[in-house]
């Protein structure tokens, strides 16, 4: 007998709020503060929180981000940037490059010891608790302790080695050995662990970080700026040879923004402005005004129209607002609540773990935001001192007649644009359910070579192969190939959520009210 297996998610509809991210325990969390009362900031912040622990490889309090929050009554839409700055001392001049490589538009040459890319000289300043804090105080209901709560109890609780988890460490495990906090907390012996065989469950211990919590929720998010946190963390870098210094974490302060706007099939697109993906995004999704309607969205000739667009958009980014690494791991969530507000929140450490650095006394990783410059001298976005790089972190909300419609967001570095400009054409333009355009092959336009799913129709590398060079590739969970998105949409009264299809652990969770 012949048997055919279906591996994938369904799209969530309901009439309550939804919390949609790669975490189902972090997703849950946010729904169960929806379910209390709770609005789509207080959800979307809990979440974050969440992620930090039960995720810690994708993003957490070492790292920064960007949130957008479009009210459901009057459909104002506010951006939040709180991404990592580069510490005010930094000195350009240590990080020289490898002899004899240049760099091109679409690469850029390595620095001698990876330090812009691993350890103690990649760090940047963090902005998620001040972000998250600040998120809050301005939108939330809940208060900043109550938030921190549902974090602290998994952080009591451990970081559970599943297989999932045990790929996230085998992964990264020689770089992470490199760094005693790091080795200490993620491995044993020096090694990933395994997991447990007959029905027995791993969990990390992570004492330090629920301490740190703790004491978060205890004295406020500006300890970690201002208080012990700070003196500790300033002090273990400063032994690693990092040049972060007091005055730069005193000096952190996240920023309220006017979102960059643009027009895509009769929605307002909103998206963070400047040094992110925003601006790339609206410049692809304006020449893909002109997609015509009424073809397949999944033929040879709509792929190669995504693929001019996109790869124009990503030039001029290239030229003229400089380099984003593209390796990231990234956590993007979306939430909707029953008032019809939504928030679009992406948050990361950059690679894989960050910097690979833990200060042993915190207990979480910090990021590697030196990555995101390019170590080129004299090019835009160039590794410079108190600055903020260029990120590829594109969450976006899209308003109708006003009220918000959509939010999405994704993670994986250069192909998150890719993603987000894909799946919103086959949702806005040709009227696909977020099920549907979550499962639709899609391409990658980010690099020197047009990536293809595999899952394609054979004519779709063909009729791209006339204008770019083309690889076939699998969706796969690892590597990512095609980014990781989550989505909620509101329409005629009811919410619907999707979430990474391929991605094990990525869920929509309901509230209950």
């Amino acid at each position: 007998m012949n048997e055919t297996w279906s591996i994938g998610k369904q799209e969530t509809r309901s009439r309550h709020g939804l919390v949609a991210c790669q975490n189902w325990l972090a997703a849950e969390a946010g729904a169960r503060i929806l379910s209390a009362g709770g609005n789509a900031v207080d959800a979307a912040i809990v979440t974050a929180l969440v992620l930090s622990v039960v995720e810690p490889w994708l993003s957490g309090i070492g790292g920064g981000g960007f949130m957008l929050r479009a009210d459901g009554g009057s459909g104002a839409v506010d951006v939040l940037d709180f991404n990592v700055i580069s510490p005010a001392t930094l000195r350009p001049d240590d990080y020289p490059l490898v002899a004899g490589q240049d760099g091109d538009w679409f690469e850029w040459p390595s620095v001698q010891g990876d330090r812009n890319l691993i350890g103690y000289g990649s760090i940047c300043v963090p902005g998620a608790v001040a972000g998250f804090a600040e998120a809050l105080d301005r939108f939330g209901t809940i208060s900043w302790a109550d938030a921190l709560a549902p974090a602290i109890e998994q952080a009591h609780r451990g970081l559970q080695v599943d297989w999932y988890a045990a790929l996230a460490l085998a992964t990264d495990g020689h770089n992470l050995a490199q760094f005693k906090g790091a080795a200490d907390l993620f491995l044993r012996d020096g090694r990933a662990p395994r997991v447990p065989e007959g029905g027995r469950s791993l969990f990390l211990q992570m004492k330090a970080k629920a301490a740190s919590l703790e004491r978060l929720a205890r004295e406020g998010a500006r300890d970690f700026y201002e208080g012990q946190i700070a003196e500790l963390l300033v002090a273990d870098l400063s032994q690693g040879g990092s040049v972060l210094s007091k005055a730069d974490l005193r000096a952190y302060a996240p920023k309220w923004r006017q979102p960059a706007i643009g027009s895509y099939m009769g929605r307002r697109i909103h998206a963070v402005p400047g040094l992110s993906g925003g601006p790339t995004l609206l410049a692809a999704l304006d020449e893909l005004e002109d997609l015509p309607l009424d073809i397949d969205p999944h033929s040879g000739a709509t792929a190669l129209a995504f693929a001019r667009a996109l790869r124009r958009a990503s030039e001029y980014r290239l030229k003229h607002m400089g380099h984003a690494a593209g390796e990231s791991c990234t956590s993007h969530i979306s939430v909707v609540d029953a008032q019809g507000t939504m928030v679009s929140l992406t948050n990361t450490l950059l690679s894989r773990f960050g910097s690979k650095v833990v200060v042993p006394e915190l207990g979480f990783a910090l990021n590697n935001g030196l990555m995101w410059f390019d170590p080129r001298p004299g090019h835009p976005n160039s590794i410079a001192p108190g600055r903020q790089p260029l990120a590829n972190m594109c969450p976006i909300i899209a308003t109708r007649d006003g009220l918000p419609e959509l939010a999405l967001g994704a993670a994986g570095g250069r192909q998150i644009v890719p993603a987000v400009a894909q799946i919103l054409s086959y949702v806005l333009a040709f009227g696909m359910s977020l099920e549907k355009a979550l499962f639709s092959p899609r391409i990658d336009a980010s690099g020197t070579t047009i990536r293809v799913s595999r899952t394609a129709g054979a004519e779709v590398a063909a009729s791209i192969a006339a204008d770019f060079e083309v690889q076939v590739i699998d969706d796969t969970l690892y590597p990512v190939n095609f980014a990781v998105p989550s989505v909620v949409m509101q329409r005629d009264g009811v919410n619907s959520g999707m979430v990474h299809p391929r991605n094990p652990w990525a869920a929509v969770r309901e509230a209950t009210i």
